[in-house]
């Protein structure tokens, strides 16, 4: 992902946008980062408020004039990645002059590249998503549904322009495309031998292999 693009996905996370003022955005983006690293490292479930003051070396009564309670990490941290990736969304969807399956490869690519970069806040959100309470899943699933509703649009104009398999079913495919996009930090190494670019290489044509099938 870009530096801009960086940049304006930061502006946009929810602990920095609650009121808080300008001056208070750096620390609570060292709040979100130090949650980050210990949900991954204990698992949410295990891991507790003082774990993450002990992380960020403050009280734990000092970390309540951030929350209320842990949950409210978890899903500042969801709604962070959200507000990330759906930048990469808007992007690709207003590329100019691409073809249906060109803006599917060009989603997969940048959706691959930023979980790679970003291994322990995408291992929460799909180790952990569904500790939420059923108002703040409910917000958190509306918002991957924008995501959903994208890539099967663009299957179906696939289809109708002849490009993909007009026999296959656009949502089954589309989650298809989701999970190679997802599980790559199951197993990506960051410090192994394949390249990140590699990675979204391949997961992009092996989507779109499973996209245009046998086009009529």
């Amino acid at each position: 992902m870009s530096e801009r693009t960086t940049a304006r996905a930061r502006k946009a996370a929810p602990a920095a946008g609650r009121g808080r003022g300008a001056t208070k955005k750096k620390r609570d983006d060292e709040v979100l980062d130090a949650a980050a690293r210990v949900f991954a490292r204990r698992g949410y479930a295990d891991a507790s408020v003082q774990d993450v003051a002990d992380e960020l070396g403050i009280l734990k009564g000092s970390l309540y004039h951030y929350i209320k309670m842990k949950e409210d990490l978890l899903f500042w941290l969801l709604e962070a990645v959200h507000a990330e990736v759906e930048i990469i969304l808007e992007e690709v969807s207003q590329a100019e002059g691409v073809s249906p399956l060109e803006r599917l490869e060009l989603y997969v690519r940048r959706q691959v590249l930023y979980n790679l970069d970003n291994l322990e806040r995408i291992s929460i959100y799909y180790h952990d998503v569904d500790a939420l309470s059923e108002e703040r899943l409910a917000t958190i699933l509306a918002r991957r549904r924008t995501h959903e509703k994208f890539i099967t649009g663009l299957i179906k104009e696939a289809q109708a322009d002849g490009s993909a398999d007009a026999s296959a079913d656009p949502r089954i495919v589309a989650n298809c495309l989701f999970a190679t996009i997802i599980w790559t930090y199951r197993w990506y190494k960051p410090n192994g031998r394949t390249s990140r670019a590699s990675v979204a290489d391949h997961c992009a044509r092996f989507a779109l292999r499973g996209v245009v099938g046998a086009p009529s």
